[in-house]
Parts: structure tokens; sequence; C-alpha cells
């Protein structure tokens, strides 16, 4: 979901009658299966690090990191059959173990960064439209000055089910807030003082990854990250099996109720909720389904895992999307607060999602893993520097 593009929707309409922006991209019902349709990139996929030959590193190399769990390596089932088109197929992969950080990062720990190193995220910049492909016709389009304030997408509240729009789809129920950022993260006179232990939220592609590097870690590929949330349980709907409220109890922080109306809450949350409020899966990870979106490292394409390699993959070379082919795509893993039943159905072990790389919304945030070499690499620069 993008500040940048969400501007647009308002004021655009194009000659095909759609608004073709990649602004609502995180709540997008099922995508279309792009087999046929999809530019053959050069390249199927990226080169990978190591033969299928080598050992996977399964034993934890070293000390655990403050915060963080170690992931053996090992082989499972990724994707599903019996999902969404861009689900499958289901297909086996084999990954190298990782740390992965127990909880999604905090407004806490993103404030430290942000105090470290000045940075700005996207949300708190004049739009750039960063994300659109540089051979689309919509490069040059133009925002319209009022529109053209920093600031990010948030649930338009008074949104009522005689307000939807069949041509803006789920554009109907967003709203662009100036001002809303990860310090404001349902507007400009809302504060994150009550919220420090709440994921930061708004970020997006870029400022995650700008996060990652200077904590010397990365985001996850997607393959990391379904393995990671299917822990030691094969081949099950969510991370703690395949019945979504055992006992009657809620285990994730989703919408309940009238989607977009009414959020009843049962689960105790209107909207974020604090880190490692639910149960953890089967390794100790907190949060893998529901609360807020996770960036992934991956590019988008919804037939990657027909073309996928078996060993540590690392996501296609290229973004691409069917319904939004001008606007580059990043995966998106675990579902969020404003997933429901009665549409995205995204807090499920095997759900996609998809959002271009300028992304700032209100319950989209991230976690970071880090692998036995790049801590080797880190261990040794910092001893030559001694």
């Amino acid at each position: 979901m993008s500040i940048r593009h969400v501007a647009l929707a308002f004021v655009l309409t194009f000659s095909f009658g759609f608004l073709m922006f990649a602004a609502f991209g995180p709540t997008v019902a099922p995508v279309a299966d792009a087999t046929e349709s999809e530019p053959k990139p050069k390249t199927p996929v990226r080169s990978q690090p190591k033969s299928r030959s080598s050992r996977l590193i399964v034993e934890e190399p070293s000390e655990t990191p403050p915060g963080m769990v170690w992931i053996p390596g090992g082989e499972f089932v990724m994707g599903t059959n019996n999902g969404k088109p861009d689900e499958g197929p289901a297909h086996t992969v084999e990954l190298d173990g990782f740390w992965m950080d127990q909880y999604e990062v905090t407004n806490r720990e993103f404030a430290k960064f942000v105090e470290a190193t000045g940075y700005l995220t996207t949300s708190e910049r004049e739009p750039e439209l960063l994300s659109i492909k540089d051979d689309s016709p919509l490069k040059n389009v133009e925002i319209r000055p009022d529109m053209n304030l920093p600031g990010s997408v948030c649930l338009n509240t008074k949104f009522q089910t005689g307000d939807y729009d069949p041509k803006k789809g789920a554009y109907s129920w967003w709203s662009y807030i100036p001002g809303a950022n990860w310090r404001h993260p349902s507007g400009p006179d809302s504060s994150i003082e009550d919220r420090m232990d709440h994921p930061v939220v708004h970020v997006s592609w870029p400022d995650a990854v700008a996060y990652c590097e200077w904590a010397g870690k990365r985001l996850p590929t997607e393959a990391e990250w379904e393995y990671a949330a299917r822990g030691t349980l094969s081949e099950k709907i969510y991370p703690w099996g395949n019945e979504r409220n055992p006992d009657g109890k809620w285990l994730h922080n989703i919408w309940q109720g009238d989607f977009p109306i009414t959020n009843s809450a049962d689960d105790g949350f209107e909207s974020t909720a604090p880190v490692g409020t639910f149960p953890p899966n089967t390794v100790g990870l907190y949060d893998m389904s529901g609360n807020v979106w996770e960036w992934c490292a991956d590019f988008y394409t919804p037939n990657y895992y027909s073309r996928s390699p078996r060993r540590n993959p690392m996501g296609p070379i290229e973004s691409y999307d069917p319904q939004e082919p001008d606007i580059i795509k990043r995966v998106q893993r675990g579902g969020s607060f404003m997933c429901s039943d009665q549409y995205c159905i995204g807090y499920r072990n095997s759900a996609r999602m998809k959002g271009e790389a300028d992304t700032g919304a209100f319950h989209t945030g991230f976690r970071c893993v880090l692998t036995p070499s790049m801590r080797e690499r880190k261990v040794a620069l910092s001893s030559r520097d001694q």
C-alpha cells in the first residue's frame, strides 16, 4: 500500500476505466494465475549461493543473538495446492539454518535506529513515485499539489457499505492521511507514546532494509519466512495447526466482524497489539499470523513457485503483478489486524501478499533475520577494526 500511489488513485482515472496503482495491494483478493501472460525474464531465477549437494546448516554455530531464535536448516513443503492461485504449486524447499527476530520490530527499536541515524521514513518525505517501472507510461504522471504531502494510508473509519465504488474496489475503504507515519500511526493527532512495544508501521520496503542494515541483519526471504512460520508442524494451515480457534481461543490479532465496517475486536484489539501478546509458534516466534504484514526480501510474481529452485530460493529477479504490471512489488507475509475471513484470509501460513517498495501503510511492519555467514563477517570486521 503506497502513499505515493494512493494520492494518485484519488485524482487520476485512466482511459481504460481502471485505477492501476498498488496503493491497496496488501489487502487485495486473490490474484489471477499469470503463467501465460507474465513476460519471461532473461534468467528465470537468481543464482543460488550453494549447490544442492552441499550439506545444510542445521546446528546452531554460535550463541543465539539477543532477541532472536535459531531456525535449524531443513526441508519443508512450501505453499499449498488448496489456496489462492499464487500459493501453489506446493513444492519442496531446502534451507540453511538462520536466526530470526523473535518479535516484529517495535516502535521502541525503530526509534533507536532513527535517533542513531537521523533517518526519515518514506511517509515522512514528499511522494516520489519510486515504485513505478522505468518503462511505464505512468512514469511521468504528476500528483495534484494538495495531495503531494508527506503521509500514509489508513483505514477510512467513516466508510459505510453504501460508500463502496466497484470501480475503486478496495480503494473505497482506504484514506490517504497527510501527517500519518510511524510516529503518528492513525494520523497527525495520534501518537506512539502508549505503543512503544507495538510493531512499527508505515514503514516502506526501503525503510525496513535501512533498519536491517543498521542492525547488521537483513529481511527474510519468502521461503525463510514461511519455513519459520510453520515451525515444526508440516503442511498446516496456521502456525499452531489446522483449527483457527482451538478451544474457542483467538491465537492471533485479526479482524472479527463485518469487514470493513465493524471490527468487534473479539481478540482484544482493533488495531495493532503489543508484540508477544499471543502465544508463540512451535519454535518460539511470535505474531507469525496476524498483527501486521511483514516485508520479505523477494520481488513478487504470482507463479514463481512453478520455477523456484529447491535450495535456498531467493525469489525472482524482477517483479511482475498482472493486476498492476507497472508497479514494482515486494512480498509481504503473515497477515494483519485488517485480515478477515470475509476477505483476504492473509493470516494463513501459505498466504502471499504484495506491496510496492515505497509503501507506508498502517498495517505493515517487518522483522529481521541473520545468517551464520553474515555473523561471521560481522565478527571478522569487528576484530579487524580493533
